[in-house]
């Protein structure tokens, strides 16, 4: 027994504790804000959203039992896996669909609930292409432009699989930690240039031409034209509501649970997409400002934990994580400001959504696991002299 005790005051000392606090705050932060979202519809997203959460750190402290070495070396079962589940969603999931021209098919009826399997496929993605990367590291290889290629057609799959699906802000994320990790790996600048000179000149004038549906473009259209009171009561109508929860809000809110607008759920999809207008409403701009620095302690914690890492491999996990909440969060502030289009991009660790909240708790396990590992050599660990 006090073997059993010691191992765990071990783990407990050998964890970060800073990013473990991080998370818990902001887990409770989320909860605050769904409780209050529930008293304006049936579902109770603070119960869904608790039970995620639990789910999410039970899954991160087994991800953190086995070295993640030891899973990268797993790499092909985990790809083949999350090719074999996006498959399988886009051939037999559901749809989502609205009369805005939404035809999504990126969830798979789990009979008491739905899962989103892009969410897991992002955890997935951080352990395959951060491997990826390991291995033409060692090789002396991140600088070739085949090499380099390959790396792109590696992330091109999610990416492309999303598309299908009709999820194209999910592919965004896969692009955002492709471009987070491929940098911290070392892949030359000009290739980064190269890829954005192609996507501006020719990439985008296609996609706008064949590849958006129209309801997308009418998103990005209509988010510069919000003042239109066509555009405020149609395209525009959830931007337009939740700038002005935001707005109401002033400096010190109207207080938790006290929100008239999130009472009578006047912007729709409050409780995922459009969660920080809730907090807007209802904490002002110091509860705005408080979201943003936590997640923004987050993402330097995740930064410290890849430059600590024992080798190339934990340091791409990382930034594959850093890459995932970083741009998931400027997403989402940023259509919630009427600043970018919607692309359905949900708030990280605070959107309502279990396969979403329980996903990032896988990745945020991964982080922890290369911590608990930082000292390690060979599987040793190392110790300060006395």
């Amino acid at each position: 027994m006090a073997r059993f005790f010691g191992r765990i005051w071990q783990y407990i000392k050998d964890m970060d504790k800073l990013m473990f606090l991080l998370v818990l705050v902001i887990s409770g932060y989320s909860l605050l804000l769904l409780k209050s979202v529930s008293r304006s519809a049936d579902s109770n997203y603070f119960k869904t959203q608790l039970m995620a959460i639990v789910l999410g750190l039970v899954g991160a402290w087994i991800l953190t039992l086995v070295d993640y070495n030891a899973i990268a070396s797993y790499w092909y079962l985990v790809a083949g896996f999350s090719v074999f589940l996006m498959v399988y969603t886009l051939l037999f999931g559901i749809s989502v669909q609205n009369d805005n021209g939404v035809n999504a098919k990126a969830w798979i009826n789990l009979g008491v609930t739905t899962f989103q399997s892009s969410e897991l496929v992002k955890i997935a993605f951080m352990i395959t292409f951060a491997k990826h990367l390991a291995v033409l590291k060692e090789r002396d290889l991140i600088r070739r432009f085949v090499h380099v290629a390959l790396l792109g057609v590696h992330a091109l799959i999610p990416m492309a699989l999303c598309h299908l699906q009709g999820d194209d802000g999910a592919a965004m994320i896969f692009f955002c930690m492709f471009l987070a990790m491929s940098f911290a790996a070392g892949v030359q600048l000009r290739y980064f240039a190269g890829l954005f000179g192609v996507l501006l000149m020719i990439a985008a004038p296609l996609a706008w031409k064949f590849v958006l549906e129209e309801y997308q473009k009418r998103r990005f259209t209509a988010v510069y034209n919000l003042d239109d009171p066509i555009v405020a009561r149609g395209d525009g109508y959830q931007q337009y509501q939740g700038r002005i929860s935001i707005g109401s809000g002033q400096f010190w809110g109207r207080g938790l649970f006290e929100g008239p607008r999130v009472e009578s759920n006047r912007v729709t999809f409050q409780q995922s997409d459009f969660i920080f207008s809730v907090a807007g409403e209802e904490l002002g701009f110091i509860g705005c400002m408080l979201l943003i620095a936590l997640l923004c302690l987050l993402l330097i914690r995740t930064l410290h934990n890849a430059r600590v890492a024992r080798d190339p491999l934990g340091t791409y996990i990382c930034m594959g994580f850093f890459g995932l909440i970083a741009a998931q969060s400027i997403f989402n502030i940023g259509m919630c400001l009427a600043i970018l289009p919607v692309m359905g991009v949900t708030l990280p660790f605070f959107s309502a959504g279990g396969s979403s909240a329980a996903c990032l708790y896988f990745g945020y396990g991964l982080v922890q696991n290369v911590y608990l590992h930082h000292k390690e050599v060979n599987g040793f660990t190392l110790r300060r002299g006395r």
